[in-house]
Parts: structure tokens; C-alpha cells; sequence
């Protein structure tokens, strides 16, 4: 039988050293000796220092039967322990080989059963008096208040049971960067607190294994690493130690404690949420090992931390989930029009950055940005939302380093490094921002140098000085109240964009309806004036030429000139009826864009073809400056042209007519911009007036207030006014005062 070792000898190099397969080392250390046994309890695995520990070498042991070696009672007393998963998984089996007694954990790797034996602690630790320490450390952890009062706590208290030279807890970011968050350690020594250790320091191989197996235990830092041998029965044979306790450590991190002069290490894992959230590290500076009841202890500590993150974390946050609680109540409570303007509004309210404690604030709705606080050009806002809009799952996005995703923001002049990004459907969205924190980072050495090669090869720092670093570009992380809070406000908002939506098509169909119903009173409206007032001024020349013609004879000059003059007369009103009506059709069909136009051009131009009706009246006409407006040129013209000939068809006997045009601006209370106003043209005269309830009628084509004899005209003027400003996107009312007669 040929028997070879598995020792890993791979070289490491910068290639690979982050991938170093650790979990196979081939080797374990020397204070305890291994052994697999194959599922039929051969033994397929020994480490070549069993004969230290007992009257056997390995040669001897490989390929037997355990049985053989050590006795069925032996083998039985094993098997029980293996099946005692609550004994297992606690303490060691205390056990005799061979006449001498050890302490030995059992763990499954593949189908081999890994045995590794310890000899038995002498000086076996008082039950009763770790006992009583946990319960006193029980007691005094819930005088804390917050986790990191709780992590000082457990420092002192692991050191207090292990006896370790310093006790550190580690905690790691997100980027697995660690930071000693609290530590204990004698007088002489020089603390580590605060002090940060790049990721490289533990790397991914290691954290996995801190994860599956949460004691790690290095006696000796000084040890000589002791084969495993094996059967040569298949080729790159190996033994997965993930799960050891004796099992080898890396060379690199020997190297790497023997420069910061460690002698012994214990290391405890703590998991929290599956997530390897940091490490009870407890360094010696001389050799030194702890009995099971010891490590138990604390393994103790460790899971006290671990099961109070959570609590701990939320007394910590309380006071900021109270205030954006307090934040969200009131945005929510906002009695708001349904109108874009509603934006604008919430966009300034100061609780829309207490909610997550932002910076500032931008609310993009229907492609208008409001903003508030401190934020980007909306240049840049753009930017921001065209690069989140594809990464944000589910259309959220949080980071507290915009340069990771933008670097062109390195040198942003609005100095905002966090953003958290809400998406509410279509082109609108929501973002919060945070401005840069500069902060100084004290770490364990230079970061850049985790790893230096030379000519002997790879080798962990040597250097552990303080080195400092400036970190920019970043903002205050966000915390899970102030992210929870912006999302249910930005749900909240965006429950209120489609109110406005579905507000807005409601109107809108509402408008179309209401169009149509104006566009069948129109039809109606033609049909009878194309039956009775078109009608009415033929009938009168079929007359007056059927009574002309049967009284040719007896009928005078003089009678048959104003006979004639009649006819005359009701052929013009026929054709400006007609006119009239053609303009009104016109309109409505007219596709012209708007453009903009000055309206004291407009004003100017239509006094000049109105002079000579202005001065036969007498009419004294007053204009201020007017604003520029987007509408159409012939039709403004035409509009201004049939409100003063309306003003002067309507004047009054008593006084001279007087007509005074002005301008007013108010914002546009149905558009999405807060910069957009509209322009009000006011034309006041001082005519007849006419009563309040037919305000509206007057804009009906054909509906006259007065008889034909009173005032003559078709009754299309005003509706042609309303059409027109309906067609340029604008309105039309009237006002109808009481005129005071001077006296």
C-alpha cells in the first residue's frame, strides 16, 4: 500500500493570492493530531504527529480498520457522540485512546468523518465559575444602550474569560473594509481602536470560512505545520478542513500576525442575516491555548452580539425613524389641489428632507423639474435620471458615492455625493440627495500595500503605522428608516400623479364633450339661419321685384329707386351674413403654428384700418404696453377688430365712447411649469352694458341681445372671438358692470 501526503503546495502568487485555497491545506497544526475515516470506518487519513500523542505512527494506523486500532468500545462511544447532535455541537468528546485521555471534535467532510484529538486540559476550567461570570455579563449587558456600548462590554468580558493579551471587536462595512468598533487590551499595549483594515486583510477565501466555522484558534503562531497523509489511491486526493479546528493557516497570515508580533490568536464569528458582519479577535503575544469550556464561553460573547444587532440597531435608529415618521405623517397629510402646481408646493416643504434627512430634493413630473435644497443643474438631474433609470431595480436606486457610477460628477460644483432614486412611472421620478462628507479614515497601515512582493516572493505588510487617509466624494450613509421612509412616501406621490392624470383625462374628455356639444348647437344654429335668416333677405327682394314688376306702369322714379335701394340693402346683409359665416368656418379648420407675436403691433395695425370708424364716433382709445403672446397673426388682428367694433356698435347716446385696453399676468393654473404664466388682454368700454346672466350667450353664434332694427349685425362676432382664442390655445369672457352716467 502506497501512502503519500496532501499538502498544498501551490505556489502562491499576486495572480492568485486572492483565490489561495485555504480550506486544503493538507496540514493541521501540532498541538492535537487528525484522522478520516471512510463511511465502513477505515482509516483514510492520519496526520504524520499521531505518535507524539500516542504509542502509534501513521504508517501503522493508514488503511485499518479504526476498530482495530482503538477498540470497538471505542468505535461505539464515537458513533454516539456522532448521532448526539446537541452534544456535538456544544463541547468535544471526552474519550481515552490508547490509555490516555483527549478531547476530541467530530465534523463530516464529504463521506470522511474528521477526528481531531486534543489532549485533556489539566487544569480543567470551574464549570461554576464561567457560569457566573456569563450571568453577571448578562446582567451588565442590559445596562447598554446602544451596539457599541454593548461591544466594549463584550471585549472586557472575553478578556476577562480568556485571559488574551487584547480583545478586539471588528466590524466590516460594505465593502468589507473593518474597523475596530471597540476593544480591550492591557495598559502597556498600544490601542487599535478606531483604527480601519482593508478588505485585503481578510479576504473572500477567509471570510467563507469565518462563516462555516465560527472558532478559529491559533496556539502558536511560531507552529511548524504537520502533514496529512493519506492512501495513494486517486489522483489530486485532498481533505476539506473547512470545518477544523487544528486546520493549517495560510502562510500569508502567519507572516502577516508574526509582523504585528502575535504569538496566539482566537478568533469568533459573528453572523448576522447570513452576512459575516464582523469578528471577536483576541490576539496574545506570546503562545497560549484554552480548554473547550473556555472557547465555549467565548463563543457565548459572540452569539450575544450577534443576537442583538438588530435590537441594538434599532435604538440607535429610533430617534431618526421617530423623525421621518413625524416627516411622512405630514407629507401624507397635505391637502393638495390635484394640479401640477401641487408639485411645486411639496417640493419646498422642509419635511420632505426630514424625511430622510436629504440635502435636497428634485421632483420631476411631466418633464418639469422642481427642486429644493441642495441639488444638481437640472442639466445634470437628467444625467443622474438617464444613468438610474436603467440600473434602479424596481425602480430604486441608493448610493452614498455618486462617482462610483458617474465619475464626471468628481468635480460637481453642487457638491452632492448620495443620491437615493425613486422612479414614479413614465418620465417622472423623485430624488433625494446628500451632500459630500469629507472624513479622515486612521488605517493599520497603507491599504495600497496590503500585499508586497520582492524577491522571496509574496509577503503581507510589515508595516502596521498609522496611515491617513481623506476620503471625498462621499456622503453619510443611508440608513434603513430614511430609506423605508422614502419609499413609501415616493409610492404615496406616485399614487398622486396618476390622481392627476386620471384628473386630467376626466377634464379632458369632459372638454371634448363639451365641444361637441357646442359644435351640434353650431350645426343646429347654421341649419336654421341657413332656413330663416338667409331666407328672410331673399324673400324680401322676391317681394319688392314681384310688386315692382306688377306696378311697373303706375310706379314712380323716386318709388322704384328706394325699391330697389331695399333689395340692394337686404343682398348686403345676405352677404355679410355669409361673410360672417365663412369666417367662423375658416377658423375652425385653420392649422397654422403659433407664433410669437407682439400684441401692440396687432393693436397699432388694426387702429390704423379703424381710423376713419374711430373718428366718426368720436371714441377715445387707450392701450398700455401689451405682452407677446403665441397665437395666430390674421387672427389676433381679426379678434382685436371685432371687440372694438363691437365696443363701438354698443356705445351710448349719453357720452362719448371710451375704450381702455390693459394687461395683467398671472401663473398658468393648469400647466406643469411654475414659470409659465398666462396674459390676460382686458377691454373695458363704457358702453350699454348688458345684464350678467347673458355673459355666456354672447359667445353662441347668432344669439343677438337686440332686434335688427336696434342694432344691426349677424351675431357671428363674438362667437367668432371665442373661436379664435379657442383655436390659439387661449380664453374669452365677458364682464358685465353698471355704467354711472356723469352727471
Amino acid at each position: 500500500m502506497k501512502i503519500k501526503d496532501i499538502v498544498n503546495r501551490e505556489i502562491v502568487t499576486l495572480t492568485n493570492c486572492e483565490n489561495e485555497p485555504i480550506h486544503i491545506p493538507g496540514s493541521i497544526q501540532p498541538h492535537g493530531f487528525l484522522i478520516g475515516v471512510t463511511p465502513d470506518w477505515k482509516i483514510d487519513f492520519c496526520t504524520e504527529n499521531v505518535s507524539v500523542f500516542i504509542d502509534l505512527i501513521y504508517k501503522e494506523i493508514i488503511g485499518k480498520d479504526f476498530s482495530e486500532i482503538f477498540g470497538i468500545e471505542v468505535q461505539k462511544e464515537v458513533l454516539n457522540y456522532i448521532n448526539d447532535d446537541k452534544t456535538r455541537l456544544i463541547l468535544p468528546l471526552e474519550i481515552g485512546l490508547l490509555g490516555k485521555i483527549f478531547q476530541l471534535s467530530v465534523h463530516k467532510s464529504g463521506d470522511v468523518y474528521v477526528l481531531e484529538a486534543e489532549p485533556h486540559f489539566e487544569g480543567k476550567e470551574r464549570i461554576v465559575e464561567l457560569y457566573t461570570r456569563t450571568i453577571e455579563f448578562i446582567t451588565n449587558m442590559s445596562s447598554t444602550r446602544t451596539l457599541q456600548e454593548l461591544c466594549a462590554l463584550v471585549a472586557i468580558g472575553t478578556r476577562d474569560i480568556t485571559g488574551y493579551d487584547r480583545v478586539m471587536i471588528y466590524r466590516f462595512d460594505a465593502d468589507y473594509n473593518g474597523e475596530i468598533y471597540a476593544e480591550d487590551c492591557r495598559e502597556d499595549l498600544e490601542p487599535f481602536l478606531g483604527l480601519h483594515y482593508p478588505h485585503t486583510d481578510i479576504p473572500a477565501q477567509a471570510r467563507e470560512l469565518y462563516i462555516k466555522n465560527q472558532l478559529r484558534l491559533i496556539t502558536d503562531i511560531n507552529y511548524e505545520p504537520v502533514p496529512i497523509f493519506t492512501v495513494d489511491n486517486a489522483a489530486n486526493k485532498n481533505l476539506d478542513l473547512s470545518l477544523s479546528v487544528l486546520r493549517s493557516t495560510s502562510p500569508i497570515h502567519v507572516e502577516y500576525l508574526k509582523n504585528m508580533g502575535v504569538g496566539a490568536t482566537l478568533t469568533i464569528s459573528l453572523i448576522h442575516h447570513d452576512r459575516l458582519w464582523g469578528l471577536i479577535a483576541c490576539h496574545h503575544y506570546s503562545a497560549k491555548n484554552i480548554s473547550p469550556e473556555i472557547r465555549l464561553a467565548a463563543k457565548l460573547q459572540g452569539q450575544f452580539i450577534s443576537s442583538q444587532i438588530d435590537l441594538r440597531q434599532s435604538t440607535d435608529e429610533y430617534q431618526i425613524a421617530r423623525k421621518t415618521s413625524v416627516a411622512l405623517e405630514h407629507l401624507t397629510g397635505l391637502d393638495l389641489p390635484l394640479n401640477p402646481l401641487s408639485f411645486a408646493t411639496i417640493s419646498t416643504d422642509p419635511e420632505l428632507l426630514n424625511l430622510c434627512n436629504a440635502g435636497g430634493v428634485s421632483i420631476k413630473v411631466g418633464g418639469e423639474i422642481y427642486k429644493h435644497g441642495i441639488t444638481p443643474s437640472d442639466d445634470d438631474i437628467n444625467v443622474i435620471i438617464a444613468k438610474f433609470r436603467n440600473l434602479a431595480k424596481e425602480g430604486i436606486f441608493t448610493t452614498n458615492k455618486l462617482t462610483d457610477y458617474l465619475p464626471e460628477f468628481d468635480d460637481n460644483p453642487s457638491n452632492v455625493a448620495g443620491i437615493i432614486y425613486h422612479s414614479l412611472g413614465s418620465d417622472n421620478n423623485i430624488i433625494w440627495y446628500k451632500p459630500e462628507t469629507i472624513s479622515e479614515i486612521k488605517w493599520g497601515g497603507d491599504p495600497e500595500k496590503s500585499i508586497i512582493k520582492d524577491s522571496k516572493g509574496l509577503h503581507p505588510r510589515n508595516s502596521f503605522n498609522i496611515w491617513k487617509e481623506i476620503v471625498k466624494n462621499q456622503s453619510t450613509i443611508w440608513l434603513h428608516p430614511e430609506i423605508s421612509a422614502a419609499a413609501s412616501y415616493a409610492h404615496a406621490l406616485h399614487n398622486q400623479i396618476i390622481l392627476l392624470m386620471l384628473s386630467e383625462e376626466e377634464e379632458k374628455y369632459r372638454s371634448q364633450s363639451e365641444v361637441l356639444k357646442e359644435a351640434n348647437a353650431e350645426l343646429e344654429n347654421i341649419n336654421w339661419i341657413s332656413t330663416h335668416d338667409l331666407q328672410e333677405p331673399l324673400r324680401k327682394i322676391q317681394l319688392i321685384i314681384s310688386k315692382l314688376l306688377m306696378e311697373i306702369e303706375n310706379v314712380s322714379a323716386q318709388s322704384i329707386f328706394e325699391s330697389l335701394q331695399r333689395v340692394s340693402n337686404s343682398a348686403s346683409r345676405m352677404q355679410v351674413l355669409l361673410q360672417d359665416i365663412l369666417k367662423y368656418t375658416r377658423i375652425k379648420y385653420t392649422k397654422e403654428a403659433l407664433q410669437k407675436i407682439n400684441l401692440n403691433s396687432i393693436m397699432e395695425a388694426t387702429l390704423d384700418e379703424m381710423k376713419e370708424t374711430i373718428t366718426e364716433s368720436n371714441a377715445v382709445i387707450e392701450y398700455e404696453d401689451l405682452p407677446e403672446i403665441y397665437g395666430i397673426h390674421f387672427l389676433m388682428k381679426q379678434l382685436f377688430s371685432n371687440i372694438l367694433q363691437n365696443s363701438l356698435k354698443y356705445a351710448s347716446e349719453d357720452r362719448l365712447p371710451i375704450i381702455k385696453v390693459t394687461s395683467s399676468k398671472e401663473p398658468e393654473p393648469y400647466n406643469f411649469s411654475h414659470n409659465v404664466y398666462c396674459h390676460w388682454v382686458t377691454f373695458t368700454d363704457n358702453g350699454i352694458g348688458f345684464e350678467q346672466e347673458y355673459a355666456t350667450s354672447i359667445f353662441k353664434i347668432f344669439t343677438r341681445l337686440h332686434t335688427q332694427e336696434q342694432y344691426g349685425g349677424s351675431g357671428v362676432g363674438l362667437a367668432l372671438c371665442k373661436k379664435i382664442m379657442q383655436t390659439c390655445g387661449g380664453t374669452i369672457r365677458a364682464d358685465a358692470k353698471p355704467v354711472k352716467v356723469p352727471q
